[in-house]
């Protein structure tokens, strides 16, 4: 078996290691999951509200000690830890505790008078064995969110944590061991790209995916073959729109929070700006003076803190490379030393949209600073991208920031802010385009880990209905009477069809 090591990035150190998962394992994993989710979907929900109840307590009496923890698996400074990866999970649940119950429900919805006197309504049953699939950038909360999103709803998760962080692996286990859940119910498997393909071949019943696009097409690809339903949460090319009337300082420091926060590695990066012609200048003076201020180190006193993966950086190295041979401009930060995994926060000008920072994910603290001269452009150039998932408008005209904010293709939109969505657990999260498949967070996405099952009841006291056999022509000048009433130009009722009603209620009783 494969042993994958547990290293902190941001300065070398190895701090252990975990044993993959061999295929037996993953198959009786999965297995296991299956005899379990039969008592755990019959739990109550108060019940399985009542295991996230003890996490919640046990992250908010922990959480410092379990952000130092993320800050070492991941080189992120210790503080984001905290807000982006435990204070997002604990919000995350006490929305789930209060609004769980309301959201799962069956939800009664109306019944058209011609189908008198049937009600009809819409039942969530779990789905089964949901297989987790979660990335290395926020490798608890994107992980512990979706999980919880599955165990809510009643469903047992098996989690596949990024091999690039398996230290937090680990602490989700220690986590639910915490909460005491039944055997069987949630299952970490760790390993690489072959215990994933595994866990995919085993047939769960949901797969939810977070990470790059490259990798979730070939997750949806393998899911097809047995028709499995997926949620594909990935990349993104993030546009921020300036227009000339807006708060410059308030949008120079959304900036530069949303391209560097965690070393740019997120999906929701700021990732192409775009700053109206008039006030580029005085923009880029604001946004180079906050970037040259910016504390790079680890793990705190400071803003930005290391890469995670060195394959990333890698990319991002290759991105800014390419973007300076091609006439590109750094004003501040640069290439990064070679044998560094920290990259300095980088200001590029002179961009144009065909190069590869301009169209290709970077997933690094880079911030590329194009301009434009008048709304349509800004559109044009911030829809030119096969990536949706989240995007920003600034300005002080509340319509022009409505308007352009409904004319982006992207799945997620935030006015005056960056990235915030995410962070309202109210709201559907997910992309459109290369960006993914799918909505999780709100009650959207809590119910994207069930099945709807609509259900339509009749009390049973007639023989039979009008549509059933055997047909009589009655029925016809009913059903045609009745057609250009309810749809015709004007309405109104003949005395043939009403004789045919009158017969066929007669005929019903």
């Amino acid at each position: 078996m494969s042993v994958l090591p547990l290293r902190n990035p941001a300065t070398g150190e190895t701090f252990g290691s975990v044993t993959e998962a061999s295929p037996a394992q993953v198959d009786a994993a999965v297995a296991k999951a299956r005899l379990a989710f039969e008592a755990w979907s019959a739990t109550s929900l108060s019940e399985r509200l009542r295991y996230l109840t003890r996490l919640r307590h046990y992250l908010v009496e922990h959480g410092e000690e379990l952000a130092e923890k993320i800050s070492q698996a991941t080189g992120k400074v210790t503080i984001e830890a905290y807000m982006t990866e435990i204070f997002v999970t604990a919000d995350t649940i006490r929305f789930y505790e209060k609004h769980a119950p309301q959201m799962l429900a069956a939800q009664p919805v109306p019944t058209p008078l011609v189908l008198w006197p049937k009600k009809s309504y819409i039942h969530y049953k779990p789905m089964g064995v949901i297989a987790v699939i979660s990335p290395w950038n926020y490798p608890f909360q994107l992980a512990i969110i979706p999980m919880l999103s599955a165990l809510v709803a009643g469903n047992t998760v098996i989690l596949k944590p990024s091999e690039v962080t398996p230290s937090t692996g680990l602490l989700i286990e220690e986590l639910f061991a915490v909460a005491g859940l039944p055997e069987g119910v949630v299952t970490v498997l760790h390993g690489g790209r072959e215990v994933g393909s595994r866990l995919v071949a085993a047939r769960p019943d949901k797969i939810f995916f977070t990470g790059s696009a490259a990798t979730g097409k070939k997750i949806m690809a393998a899911a097809a073959e047995h028709l499995i339903p997926v949620s594909l949460e990935l990349g993104g090319k993030d546009p921020m729109i300036v227009f000339e009337d807006a708060n410059l300082e308030r949008a120079a420091n959304g900036a530069i929070w949303g391209a560097f926060t965690n070393s740019g590695q997120v999906c929701m990066s700021v990732e192409r700006l775009y700053v109206h012609e008039r006030v580029y200048p005085e923009f880029l003076r604001l946004v180079t003076e906050k970037t040259k201020a910016l504390r790079q180190r680890f793990p705190a006193q400071a803003e930005v803190g290391s890469m995670t993966s060195r394959e990333q950086l890698g990319i991002v190295r290759a991105h800014i490379e390419e973007a300076l041979a091609a006439g590109a401009k750094a004003v501040t930060g640069g290439l990064p030393q070679t044998d560094s995994m920290f990259i300095p926060p980088t200001i590029l000008t002179d961009v144009t949209p065909d190069m590869k920072i301009m169209r290709e994910e970077t997933f690094g603290p880079v911030l590329p600073i194009m301009t434009f001269s008048d709304e349509a452009e800004a559109i044009r150039l911030a829809n030119e991208s096969p990536y949706g998932l989240n995007a920003s408008v600034w300005s002080s005209d509340k319509q022009r920031a409505q308007r352009v904010a409904e004319k982006l293709l992207s799945g997620n939109v935030c006015i005056n802010d960056v990235i915030i969505s995410y962070a309202n657990p109210h709201l559907p999260f997910g992309g459109v385009k290369e960006s993914g498949i799918g909505r999780y967070r709100g009650p959207a996405g809590l119910q994207a880990f069930t099945h709807s099952i609509s259900v339509i009841h009749d009390p049973g006291s007639k023989k039979r209905e009008f549509n059933w056999y055997p047909y009589t022509e009655d029925q016809q000048l009913m059903f045609s009477g009745l057609t250009r009433f309810l749809y015709g130009k004007r309405p109104k009722w003949d005395r043939p069809t009403l004789k045919a009603i009158w017969r066929e209620l007669k005929r019903l009783r």
